[in-house]
């Protein structure tokens, strides 16, 4: 029902998320990111509280992705029905597939990276990610896309996906990018490839509007935020 890929960039630090489903609204449940802390994404019957569960443990300096993750999991008796991935602050990585995950699953980590599925085509959808990841140059949000676009060419979920999100934290304590394809019957990542080209250009703007206004340019729209 989901594939994913959770990233780390080396250049920036910034943390992220892409991911897709069969499913209505993958991004209200399924990626968690945190600022200066790492990025989760939890799949396969999901359990949303996973995600800030392990962002806390990470946060916490006490833990790290591997450990985190096996105590949030230990404090749920249904995680076998689960699929979490993880990546840190520094790049480490962690990932849990449950003996109950539907259909194909498979999960595989990179350098900085680690991508996961269920219901799939096949496991070379996953393992076709984390190349695309590691060889794509430019920002963290393009690197995630190469990702999420293999893996469709590879062959994607056994079914349609019908929604899709991309999700990355920088250095500030909210998301720099927060972009969601709830529902489409065509082509998601696509979609939400365009509204990434279409933000891009802004994205700085809204930064700078934020910390500091008499800096940030106007776009001369009433009401505009």
């Amino acid at each position: 029902m989901t594939f994913s890929i959770v990233g780390r960039c080396q250049q920036t630090g910034q943390l992220g998320i892409a991911i897709s489903s069969s499913s209505i609204a993958v991004g209200a449940r399924c990626p968690w990111v945190r600022a200066g802390v790492g990025a989760v994404a939890t799949q396969n019957v999901t359990l949303p509280a996973l995600g800030p569960q392990v962002l806390d443990l990470l946060a916490s300096g006490q833990f790290d992705p591997a450990a985190a993750l096996d105590r949030a999991l230990g404090a749920s008796e249904w995680s076998e029905y689960r699929q979490v991935t993880v990546v840190d602050s520094q790049g480490r990585v962690a990932f849990f597939s449950g003996k109950e995950a539907l259909g194909t699953y498979h999960a595989v980590a990179g350098v900085q990276c680690v991508a996961a599925g269920n219901m799939l085509a096949g496991v070379h959808v996953i393992e076709a990610m984390v190349p695309a990841f590691e060889q794509t140059s430019g920002a963290l949000a393009d690197r995630l896309l190469a990702a999420m676009h293999a893996a469709m060419a590879a062959g994607g979920e056994a079914g349609p996906v019908h929604s899709a999100a991309l999700k990355i934290v920088g250095d500030v304590s909210w998301p720099m990018v927060d972009l969601r394809v709830d529902w489409a019957d065509d082509d998601p990542i696509g979609q939400l490839d365009g509204l990434w080209r279409a933000y891009r250009p802004q994205m700085q703007d809204y930064l700078t509007r934020a910390l500091n206004p008499t800096a940030a340019p106007s776009y001369g729209v009433p009401g505009n935020e």
